[in-house]
């Protein structure tokens, strides 16, 4: 056979593996753009939950009253936030049905309050019309609790504030640990950093150890609603679980969503604290035309137009960095 005969066999025995693999990598190209977008709308949709647990009507729950990472959550204004941009951003904004069977693959959302947290999911519950109903709702808040050796209950919060009662000597005290170690005999008020980490692995492994029995019972909830996923606690890494546990705010799973021939499975979270930060000022040099951008009045030398929340958004809108003396731009 001539070189060209071979070559026209060589390509018909080879075209359809040639196919195969390039109709595989668009398959993967698809999954993968899909999976990112995914991850945009969980993130995006998480910290709009999160900016929404700080709303309060009374001062003393807002934060910084009592300690920077003190305020009192509204973890059902942060959950409606959440469902409005996923629901939103699935195309299921008037179509309930639709709502309904999406939860399906939201197994838990977490809301961390300064003093305990609380877990949202699908749970049996009595309806008095109905008797018991699958729905989704709140379980009960739970305190950041640990028991230790000494048989004392320690009952722990975002921050170094501490609530210990110590059975033996019949003592019920509340404060920071150095204002509490003359006062009882427990050892941990005695090692800062062990207390630290012994608060940090408590907090943690009661917030698991309730997302693994809420993740378990949806996966019956699914089964009988014909979700042949299987849903799993996914493995958090600690330095995520440290970043999560510094300020209160919204931890949501969202998994089982099919994407090609495989299945999407994330979490992401979202921290609620807002910290007050002076506003970026944008200016108009009167001379030039130019404009600035600036954190404080810059004695004048500019035409207030407008204001921003960051440099960034001063920056994207054509204002360019003040250099005023005496006065720095990043405070």
């Amino acid at each position: 056979m001539k070189i060209t005969e071979w070559a026209i066999v060589f390509v018909l025995l080879a075209s359809p593996f040639f196919w195969v693999s390039s109709m595989r990598a668009d398959n993967l190209r698809e999954v993968f753009l899909l999976e990112q977008r995914y991850n945009s709308i969980l993130k995006t949709a998480v910290q709009d939950g999160a900016s929404r647990l700080n709303v309060n009507e009374q001062p003393l729950y807002e934060a910084g009253y009592v300690s920077d990472k003190f305020f009192r959550v509204d973890k059902q204004a942060g959950l409606d936030a959440l469902l409005e941009t996923l629901f939103m951003n699935f195309n299921l904004v008037d179509d309930p049905v639709g709502q309904q069977a999406f939860m399906l693959y939201v197994p838990a959302v977490v809301v961390l309050d300064y003093d305990g947290y609380c877990i949202y999911g699908i749970q049996d519950r009595m309806q008095a019309d109905r008797g018991k109903q699958q729905m989704g709702g709140w379980f009960p808040k739970k305190p950041y609790v640990y028991t230790d050796a000494a048989a004392n209950v320690l009952s722990f919060t975002l921050d170094n504030q501490l609530t210990l009662l110590d059975p033996r000597q019949k003592l019920f005290l509340q404060g920071l640990p150095e204002d509490l170690k003359g006062k009882t005999d427990d050892p941990l008020l005695e090692n800062p950093e062990m207390l630290d980490a012994v608060r940090r692995t408590a907090i943690v492994s009661s917030v698991e150890q309730d997302l693994e029995r809420i993740v378990a019972e949806h996966n019956h909830f699914a089964e009988q609603a014909g979700v042949s996923y299987t849903f799993t606690l996914p493995n958090i890494p600690d330095e995520t679980w440290n970043n999560t546990i510094e300020d209160a705010g919204m931890l949501v799973f969202l998994q089982g969503i099919p994407v090609g021939d495989q299945y999407y499975n994330n979490f992401a979270f979202g921290g609620g604290r807002l910290l007050k930060k002076r506003a970026v000022m944008g200016g108009i040099d009167a001379q030039t035309g130019i404009k600035y951008y600036y954190r404080r009045p810059c004695e004048g030398a500019y035409r207030l137009e407008e204001t921003f929340t960051n440099e960034r958004d001063a920056a994207a809108s054509g204002y360019f960095e003040a250099r005023c003396k005496g006065v720095s731009t990043t405070r």
